[in-house]
């Protein structure tokens, strides 16, 4: 259960496993040097966008950070309960978000290199003032409501059919500032969750 889960502890796993010091792994995710030291120790909750960092320095998805027992599958064709939900993982410490953002991924995106999800964002849905960085390329198709998009000094309002192409190292964000849900088709290479 995501509640359960060590966050501290798993970084601090990993981190050996791929043989850095912590000094190594902040430079590797740019990061300051004394924030791995503070979320091993759980003297520091890290946010969605420094965790995401932090990963990337390791090579490391979201999905395989939070559950790192499942198993690569090779399924094709999948139906609606058999999306996975990020949506927990993502938003573990934040409950308004996992009340207003649901986030479904398609298969195993490490096995494919290719992260397919389907979100939807009920009205007052935010990914956060942390802008969000990493390193991937993604895109999307709103295919109902409309959401704000921000890519670094650019924000525009996208309405269903609309779509949005762009180099996720530019700090980005999502909102939903209408009073309707918006729900989109993306996609990240590689993947980030």
């Amino acid at each position: 259960m995501v509640d359960d889960f060590n966050v501290g502890s798993r970084l601090r796993q990993l981190r050996l496993q791929f043989g850095f010091s912590q000094r190594q792994l902040a430079d590797s995710a740019n990061v300051p040097h004394g924030q791995i030291s503070m979320i091993e120790t759980n003297r520091s909750s890290p946010s969605v966008a420094s965790l995401r960092k932090i990963l990337g320095g390791l090579g490391v998805t979201m999905s395989e950070f939070f559950e790192p027992d499942s198993a690569a599958s090779s399924q094709v064709f999948f139906t609606p309960a058999e999306l996975r939900d990020l949506t927990s993982l993502l938003y573990q410490s934040n409950d308004t978000a996992q009340e207003r953002i649901t986030i479904r991924q398609v298969g195993d995106a490490k096995l494919h290199g290719l992260q397919v999800l389907q979100e939807r964002y009920e009205p007052g849905a935010d990914t956060g003032d942390d802008m969000l960085e990493h390193e991937a390329n993604e895109g999307g198709i709103v295919t109902a409501g409309e959401i704000e998009v921000t890519v670094g000094s650019e924000t525009r309002i996208l309405k269903a059919g609309d779509s949005y192409l762009f180099n996720s190292r530019e700090p980005h964000r999502f909102r939903n500032i209408s009073d309707r849900p918006a729900e989109m088709i993306s996609a990240c290479t590689p993947p980030y969750l």
